[in-house]
């Protein structure tokens, strides 16, 4: 028969404790010791988080200034390629300047010493096909010096932009 005025059997009612990450919730604790432990957990959680994500954003500000570092020395590693290179070809364009200059004088010299104008003719027949020839040579040899020098100058900074692709993709 039912008996609805006896009070329930202890021994048939579950126990009504919650386990709330190492908390344990009894009928005793009030909904205020829930709540506080509630914001300890979701507090910690997101300190845990935003602790992670500081520490990722500083190893990617790490990676970064070492790209940029890696990059500056690169750039100066460039620069003084570029500058010894514009020496060499200071110094060429120099040296083909006097030897040209030398070879006009020579060749003026001769023209004025010429007994007719025939063997002047001569003269700066020679002097006009050799020095067209020296010409034509010296130009070979400064576009193979520019070239040679572009080559070295952007040697360095050839792999900065690959590196730059695999730091953006890679995230460190």
């Amino acid at each position: 028969m039912l008996q609805c005025n006896r009070p329930p059997d202890h021994r048939a009612v579950p126990d009504m404790n919650i386990n709330l990450k190492g908390m344990t919730m009894t009928k005793a604790n009030t909904a205020a010791d829930f709540d506080t432990t509630t914001a300890e957990i979701n507090f910690n959680a997101g300190a845990d988080a935003f602790k992670a994500g500081f520490e990722k954003a500083v190893a990617g500000y790490d990676h970064v200034v070492s790209y940029s570092k890696d990059t500056a020395e690169a750039m100066i590693k460039s620069a003084t390629v570029a500058g010894k290179g514009a020496e060499t070809i200071n110094n060429e364009i120099y040296a083909y300047a006097k030897q040209s200059l030398d070879e006009s004088l020579a060749a003026g010299k001769a023209i004025l010493a010429a007994k007719s104008v025939h063997e002047a003719m001569e003269i700066q027949t020679g002097f006009a096909k050799t020095a067209f020839e020296n010409y034509v040579a010296e130009l070979t040899k400064f576009n193979r010096l520019f070239t040679a020098t572009a080559k070295d100058i952007f040697a360095p900074l050839e792999g900065r932009a690959q590196a730059w692709v695999n730091l953006v993709q890679t995230g460190a």
